[in-house]
């Protein structure tokens, strides 16, 4: 079902301000998250080992919590170190805890074997650090399988009829064949799309002075295990030769979401719209945020959708076409970790380099219809 030697995102660090503490559901297990005074992320199962209180209604002592009920007091490791009235703490009084780390911006959990649990192995963002690039993180809640949003995130070719007012710009874009390049990663995939000579789409041409003048636009998408999705996007004037390196008066993006189940139908979605052209002005963040939250929650309305009618028909069998190549091999590369795992194997670490290299659709391979529900 899921993946659990992998750091998955598990909240912004503005969630965890003012000593909050933060109850949050991740693969179907309730984990407390915290910020201790010496200011690690903290998380322990959000239970009570002695009468299953939840810890997240305690109370925050240090780097420690003291459930409320009946007040014992446990560490970061999870060890009870405190029972008031009794001297004698019994070595079984402990909860569950997950290594946690805090990387640009988020904090980070895992869900598996903690000697495993490498923080290094967190994926590599730098943009996310570097103060030219500026946005306003946020976050959503979906009603369905992190999967489908996933499958959506990777199918550039929905852009044009789901987003035409908002993210697409046209129906025209749904019909570029070429250049498109698709490589198999080992953690994933990454995706090259080019538009030349098209209409910028509305969220860029809010930001923009030259709002009608054509551009052409270069996406590429990175979709890594066990789902972490980076969209780079430029748009230049339209004929200066970007393709062959030539930016000169060209405006880039950085898309970052985080896609974290919550359970088998529910899912936590983390996003951030970064740009490096704003300067002093934070409207353009505001905007391009406020641009991709519509955006968002055109998708959100047809996968949650897309859930219901799959709980509705189980036995409903998913086609594929050409675009969904990308797709496709997530889920299978994905698919195949998860088995190696519950088998006890080592699957290969983050950040693996590219496989295979198909041009879309002449070169794809035909697709799979596994799917990892």
């Amino acid at each position: 079902m899921f993946l659990n030697n992998c750091w998955y995102a598990a909240g912004w660090d503005y969630e965890l301000i003012d000593g909050r503490m933060l109850s949050r559901t991740i693969l179907e297990k309730k984990i407390l998250f915290y910020r201790g005074d010496s200011g690690k992320v903290i998380a322990l199962e959000d239970r009570c080992c002695h009468r299953g209180a939840p810890l997240s209604i305690g109370r925050r002592e240090g780097d420690d919590v003291r459930c409320m009920y009946h007040g014992l007091l446990f560490d970061p490791s999870g060890k009870c170190i405190q029972i008031p009235g009794q001297e004698k703490i019994p070595p079984t009084l402990t909860v569950r805890s997950f290594p946690a780390h805090g990387k640009y911006g988020l904090f980070w959990v895992w869900m598996g074997d903690p000697a495993k649990a490498d923080p290094d192995n967190i994926i590599d963002l730098p943009y996310m650090d570097n103060p030219m690039w500026k946005g306003i993180p946020d976050y959503l809640h979906y009603d369905a399988n992190y999967l489908l949003i996933i499958d959506n995130l990777s199918d550039f070719a929905h852009l044009a009829f789901v987003h035409t007012n908002t993210l697409g710009g046209s129906e025209e874009y749904a019909f570029v064949t070429k250049p498109v390049s698709v490589e198999r990663l080992d953690d994933g995939f990454r995706v090259e799309r080019w538009h030349m000579n098209g209409d910028a789409p509305p969220f860029h041409r809010k930001v923009i002075p030259n709002k009608n003048d054509k551009v052409d636009r270069r996406n590429i998408g990175h979709m890594r295990i066990p789902g972490v999705f980076s969209l780079e996007s430029m748009f230049a004037p339209a004929g200066n030769g970007a393709e062959k390196g030539n930016l000169e008066g060209a405006r880039e993006y950085r898309n970052c979401q985080f896609i974290t189940p919550e359970t088998r139908k529910t899912t936590h979605f983390f996003h951030i719209y970064l740009n490096n052209f704003e300067g002093d002005d934070h409207n353009i963040s505001r905007s391009l945020r406020d641009s991709l939250m519509e955006g968002f929650m055109e998708d959100k309305h047809i996968i949650e959708y897309q859930q219901e009618m799959l709980d509705a028909d189980p036995d409903f069998e998913l086609k594929q076409i050409a675009a969904d190549v990308p797709l496709s091999h997530f889920r299978q590369t994905l698919s195949k970790m998860i088995e190696d795992e519950r088998n006890g194997q080592t699957s290969p670490s983050v950040q693996a380099t590219p496989r295979i290299h198909d041009p879309v659709p002449g070169g794809a391979r035909k697709p799979s219809r596994e799917a990892v529900f």
